[in-house]
């Protein structure tokens, strides 16, 4: 262990201290496609008795109008957050009337293009361009790979705890800019070492055959209907399919705040030739909200992001070179098929542990020869992390995927160890020695087992189906009680109610909305 974080940890071990750790906030969003009976997309419309998806605070949707999206609130102790999503999924399977919330992360069977339908959000300006920024999506990567469902994980450690470090280390620079500076470095730890939770979280090793759409691949067949990799962990997050050259040279190393966000407000006002020869309308319809490399920011695919909450009408980036970064969003994570939820607690409890690590271990500058094997080492990962002996790159040298993990996990010790004499209990070294047991036995991982029952004889629509009816016999076995069930409805109501206020309160036209939305971002530039 090193010197700085050895301090770190006997610091944030005193008894005066010890309390911060109970305060650090999390949060969930889970998206997942509805389903029909036979396991094909849903076609209807977003259910009304799920409220707007424009306003309502815990459901919405993605990209679309099949894709659902649960959002908990930021809590402090991970199992009240996954109480909390457990009692959002109740409430939809509550109103879903004969569709599934389909189990893994790659998508069920999909009909053409043409038919996969984009969210809508009604008629207000906000609405609009909600909508018009994933036709831009359809248009520059196609609406298959939108289909995609992951887990965003949000973490933040308490400002009080930032304080006492800065104090501790004598650093001169205002809080709000320790706090970011931070932050940044989590994040390139996180860069660093994430391959690890593709390891021991990755559950998509296989996928539908159409999903290709008869493109060139490299995968292996199955079955008639799957596809799949023999040792992939996440073919969700590998580059298989998605390629984008717009975003080719868009990769921000996080050697700070500035240059982060200042490489986003560039893409965001670049031209990229092949979006300016489509352009932005066509016959009066509207293709896409600009022609740039990025129509907003939230377009920049990334497993981690720096974020803060934003004010009304306010952009990420505003909110970030304003206020500094608050939390940080964990983007890489597979819907894991076999759990309701598609995480439990054992995970969220080794995810807190390893993004302390990250946040408290050294972390020097990404210079670009470790940015790009930070990136080759993720990718390794994900297409063949349980290839016995698989080598990684570490400093210039090879070094084993199982021997580094190892390593990193003894690392990691300390932080549950921490966790657990904050909190109470053992249930951080608990998850801890779960990850150790995938380490020493790759077919303990969630994406060995998935190929396991696979190679059983079922195909993957088969399997993902099953295992969504089971799902959906456990919510519906737990209906919530009549005072949850109300205060959901309510919510729903009121929902549809502030989308209606909105629209009706709508001044001035969409097009002049548009473009003071661009300018918005473009302003901060100069």
């Amino acid at each position: 262990m090193s010197d700085l974080l050895s301090r770190r940890l006997a610091l944030l071990g005193e008894r005066a201290n010890l309390s911060l750790l109970s305060q650090c906030l999390h949060g969930i969003e889970r998206e997942c496609l509805r389903v029909d009976s036979d396991g094909q997309l849903a076609l209807t419309p977003h259910p009304a008795a799920l409220g707007s998806a424009l306003t309502h605070p815990q459901i919405t949707t993605d990209y679309s109008e099949a894709l659902l999206e649960f959002i908990t609130p930021a809590e402090a102790d991970p199992a009240t957050t996954l109480a909390d999503l457990e009692l959002i999924h109740r409430y939809a399977y509550s109103k879903l009337d004969g569709e599934y919330l389909w189990s893994p992360s790659m998508p069920c069977a999909l009909p053409d293009e043409e038919t996969i339908p984009i969210a809508r959000y009604g008629d207000s300006h906000i609405g609009r361009l909600k909508y018009v920024y994933r036709k831009g999506l359809a248009l520059r990567y196609g609406k298959t790979m939108q289909c995609i469902a992951g887990i965003h994980y949000n973490f933040s450690l308490p400002d009080s705890l930032w304080a006492l470090l800065q104090h501790a280390e004598g650093d001169s620079r205002s809080a709000r800019d320790y706090q970011s500076a931070r932050y940044i470095g989590l994040i390139r730890n996180f860069r660093r070492y994430s391959w690890l939770l593709m390891y021991l979280f990755g559950a998509s090793p296989a996928l539908d055959a159409g999903f290709m759409r008869g493109r060139p691949h490299q995968l292996q067949q199955l079955d008639a209907d799957t596809l799949y990799l023999p040792y992939a962990t996440s073919l969700r997050m590998s580059d298989l399919g998605y390629q984008s050259n717009a975003q080719a040279g868009l990769t921000p190393c996080y050697n700070d705040l500035a240059s982060y966000t200042d490489s986003l407000r560039q893409a965001v006002g670049t031209p990229y030739p092949a979006y300016v020869e489509a352009g932005t309308q066509k016959d009066g319809e509207w293709l896409q909200l600009n022609t740039n490399i990025l129509q907003i920011e939230n377009e920049y695919y990334s497993n981690i992001r720096p974020k803060r909450v934003t004010h009304s009408g306010e952009r990420p980036i505003q909110a970030l070179v304003a206020r500094g970064v608050q939390y940080v969003e964990v983007r890489c994570l597979d819907i894991n098929p076999f759990l309701p939820l598609g995480i439990d607690l054992a995970e969220a409890r080794f995810l807190d542990a390893f993004l302390l690590f990250c946040a408290l271990h050294s972390s020097p500058l990404l210079d670009s020869d470790e940015c790009h094997a930070c990136t080759d080492n993720f990718l390794a990962v994900v297409k063949e992390g349980r290839r016995p002996g698989l080598q990684l790159q570490r400093q210039g040298q090879a070094v084993g995927l199982q021997a580094w993990a190892e390593e990193l996990l003894d690392s990691i010790r300390p932080l549950a160890e921490l966790l657990d004499r904050s909190l109470g209990g053992d249930a951080h070294l608990q998850a801890l020695q779960a990850q150790r047991a995938k380490v020493a036995d790759a077919a303990l991982t969630p994406s060995a087992q998935v190929l396991a029952q696979l190679q059983q004889g079922e195909s993957f629509t088969q399997f993902a189906l099953r295992h969504s009816k089971l799902h959906a016999e456990h919510f519906r076995s737990l209906p919530l009680s009549a005072e949850r069930q109300a205060a959901f409805e309510a919510a729903a109501a009121k929902s549809l109610r502030d989308q209606a206020e909105l629209e009706a309160q709508e001044e001035g036209d969409f097009d002049s909305f548009a473009a003071a939305y661009q300018a918005s971002i473009l302003a901060q530039a100069i």
